[in-house]
């Protein structure tokens, strides 16, 4: 079960969403004179923003069909050139993986938190298309379900049609930026706190274990990988945003000893929190979830924005930043034509069980809800879970 799901995330980049800058934190106290250096761009990297415009707009980009080409206007490129957050992320540090990689589907990266708002007009419009999310809209409060977990009895009580549910979460520490503008020592000290903090779950259902990537044994690594568990070194969408620095120092896996709650610390975002087992019970596998979560919290801060909820790495995770899927084979209404616009019709992203563009295998999907960024964890849950409750009832009256 948990290999199937694990599976499913590694084959995108065999590897497993958060990081964001926590407000008044000291990590980064900078002089005047630090700060007024940081805010000026040197003519070398303004060239690059400008060559990299040209790029996508040229015979180089034609066929790309990224967000970032559509909404990267001169406009924008001319408003947002110069400018430079105090961490020191410009521009070209949040395009960079957009215009090395043409076949990228959106092609930007938050390089710290503040990029978010200093190059909104660029962000604004990505996170709008692709989410439906307006500058003008605030992401709900937080509702991770607790005390609500039972109106989610199992959806397929038989086991005739799901072989698996898994709910998924990421969360940053406050206080650190996204992994381009982090050092050794914050992917150290990162882990340090995170360690301590699994140490204290005294919940059976999570006590468990951290498996380090630095210095990890062959049987340790044989292990994890029979598992599913470990991932590796990012993709090259990761690379070109410099998301892989210091690899593999920080990086690490928990698990628990029943192996339904995993951790993986510092791969793409800081955490992504993850609870799965066989089957179709969603009310538990959440519950597990809000309970590791919460866990964490009570010994590390995570940092969020009132408007754009859980801060994350890649733009397409913030907000609650929930997917809950289920691996499900619907052999009658996946024979349909019209399939996947049922699936977009419920609000439900359908993949192939080896992650995003891959194909179903023996005809089972991997199907989860399409929003993460303006509804809340439980809404998030819900989503998925109404329309795969659908997606059964329309199974079941197929001829």
């Amino acid at each position: 079960m948990a290999s199937q799901f694990l599976r499913s995330t590694n084959s995108r980049y065999v590897a497993g969403v958060l990081a964001a800058l926590g407000a008044g934190s000291a990590l980064y106290t900078l002089t005047p004179q630090q700060m007024q250096a940081k805010s000026e761009v040197d003519a070398a990297t303004i060239k690059k923003i400008e060559e990299a415009y040209a790029k996508l707009n040229g015979p180089e980009g034609a066929k790309c069909k990224s967000l970032l080409k559509k909404h990267l206007t001169k406009d924008v490129v001319d408003k947002l050139k110069t400018k430079r957050t105090k961490l020191g992320a410009t521009l070209y540090d949040c395009i960079r993986s957009g215009v090395y990689n043409l076949d990228a589907g959106v092609g930007v990266y938050a390089p710290d938190a503040e990029a978010y708002t200093l190059f909104a007009p660029l962000f604004d419009k990505i996170i709008e298309e692709y989410h439906g999310f307006t500058p003008k809209q605030k992401q709900p409060p937080v509702d991770l379900g607790e005390g609500k977990t039972k109106e989610f009895p199992p959806l397929d009580p038989k086991g005739k049609y799901i072989k698996s549910t898994r709910i998924r979460c990421g969360r940053s520490l406050k206080g650190y930026p996204f992994n381009p503008c982090l050092t050794q020592d914050n992917y150290l000290e990162m882990e340090g706190k995170v360690k301590k903090a699994f140490s204290e779950y005294s919940d059976k259902e999570l006590k468990g274990k951290y498996y380090p990537l630095d210095g990890m044994s062959k049987d340790t690594q044989k292990q994890l990988i029979a598992d599913h568990f470990l991932f590796k070194e990012g993709d090259r969408h990761l690379q070109y945003a410099n998301a892989c620095n210091f690899w593999p120092k920080g990086r690490g896996i928990f698990h628990n000893n029943d192996k339904t709650f995993l951790i993986w610390v510092n791969e793409e975002d800081h955490m992504r929190i993850i609870s799965m087992q066989e089957g179709s019970d969603v009310g538990k596998v959440l519950d597990r979830l809000i309970k590791g979560v919460r866990g964490i919290e009570k010994q590390v801060p995570f940092s969020r924005d009132d408007r754009l909820g859980w801060l994350t790495f890649c733009p397409t995770n913030l907000g609650s930043t929930v997917r809950a899927s289920v691996h499900i084979a619907l052999p009658k209404l996946a024979a349909r034509k019209d399939f996947i616009e049922i699936c977009e019709k419920l609000n439900l992203q359908v993949r192939g069980i080896h992650g995003e563009h891959s194909e179903s295998v023996g005809g089972v999907y991997d199907i989860s809800n399409k929003a993460r960024l303006g509804l809340s964890e439980y809404q998030a849950v819900k989503q998925m879970y109404d329309g795969v409750k659908k997606l059964i009832e329309m199974e079941e009256k197929e001829k």
